[in-house]
């Protein structure tokens, strides 16, 4: 059992949304979750993008969790120390060569890592991504954290407002071939473009899975722009970085800055106000959904087109013409509740 928010900000409607407080999720009622723990033990493996960062080791406590409540689910884990496509490429064969039940990747590099999922596929290993897609690829089913749009309009949004709906900003970006990171910035373009017609993103960099590089990039960016007043972190590596730059360069107040940050990572800079916000989701119900999904498609069984997965997630929609089971909208952290987040 661990602590879970009383209420968090919906970034796209703006309303309060109530979560239950400490709860079980093997209290879950579904019956298509719950397994048969006296049958075979089912393999499912996660491949994040990077292994040793608190927003992925948050979905593996997550996953943990629903294996446990599972009954029949053995969650394995493991991801490539530094964000690299041929390192997490590796890892993906050697669970192939294990011949896992489930097999679930967050790509580095989405069509690098399809042609990895159809050969898994054709091994007999059912396959799935989450956090981050590969559209093209042979996945069953995707795990999403938030719809594009509500996560592109959040972070453009929140930094507005900030900004006063005017000005130059920038965004310092992680990997150059992440998809979902890709998918959110174009929403950012074409949403500050029709929204706030009097801002202005004026360039975009790419810092990997880096903090340190962030920052400098950040500050870097400050410098051949004297005139920026904002700045996007797009993962939970830059978000902080970003951050520490405009903390350290003495523009608090000046220069404002959200991002995908995870909230203890975040809280400092939240205090301090040199983060207005970060724009995240629950990462540990995210990984505890992965889990429930390779359960699901391991087993054969249907994806509903609303799904009681547990306590906390007992309405998770699934859309059958994209194959995109989705936790639930974008939350905005903030200085007021980002106690609320244990990780």
């Amino acid at each position: 059992m661990r602590p879970r928010f009383a209420a968090a900000v919906v970034v796209a409607t703006t309303a309060a949304i109530a979560l239950s407080g400490c709860t079980k999720k093997n209290e879950s009622t579904d019956t298509a979750a719950s397994g048969d723990a006296g049958s075979k033990t089912y393999k499912v493996a996660f491949v994040p993008k990077l292994q040793g960062v608190p927003y992925f080791e948050a979905m593996n406590a997550g996953g943990k969790e629903a294996a446990a409540a599972l009954g029949n689910v053995e969650w394995l884990y493991q991801g490539p120390t530094q964000a690299d496509a041929a390192a997490q490429a590796d890892i993906v064969r050697s669970y192939i060569q294990q011949k896992v039940d489930a097999l679930i990747v967050a790509p580095n590099d989405p069509d690098s890592m399809a042609p990895l999922l159809q050969q898994a596929k054709d091994a007999g290993i059912h396959v799935a991504t989450a956090d981050t897609d590969a559209p093209s690829s042979v996945r069953e089913v995707f795990v999403n954290q938030a719809t594009a749009e509500g996560i592109g309009q959040g972070l453009t949004d929140s930094l507005l407002t900030a900004m006063g709906g005017k000005g130059k900003y920038a965004i310092v970006s992680c990997g150059q071939t992440a998809e979902n990171l890709n998918s959110w910035i174009e929403v950012q373009k074409a949403y500050t473009k029709e929204k706030y017609p009097q801002a202005e993103i004026v360039d975009i960099v790419y810092a990997g899975e880096d903090q340190a590089k962030a920052t400098q990039m950040a500050t870097d960016l400050m410098n051949a722009h004297p005139d920026l007043t904002g700045l996007v972190g797009e993962c939970t590596s830059s978000a902080p970085g970003v951050a520490q730059a405009v903390k350290d360069a003495g523009k608090i107040g000046k220069v404002f800055t959200v991002g995908l940050g995870t909230p203890q990572a975040m809280k400092p800079y939240l205090t301090d106000k040199s983060s207005t916000a970060a724009i995240l989701w629950d990462v540990e119900n995210l990984g505890y959904l992965t889990a429930w999904a390779g359960a699901q498609i391991a087993q054969g069984k249907t994806i509903e087109a609303t799904n009681n997965v547990s306590a906390d997630l007992s309405a998770v929609t699934y859309d059958s013409g994209t194959k995109m089971l989705l936790l639930g909208p974008a939350l905005a952290i903030t200085a007021e509740n980002v106690d609320q987040f244990n990780y």
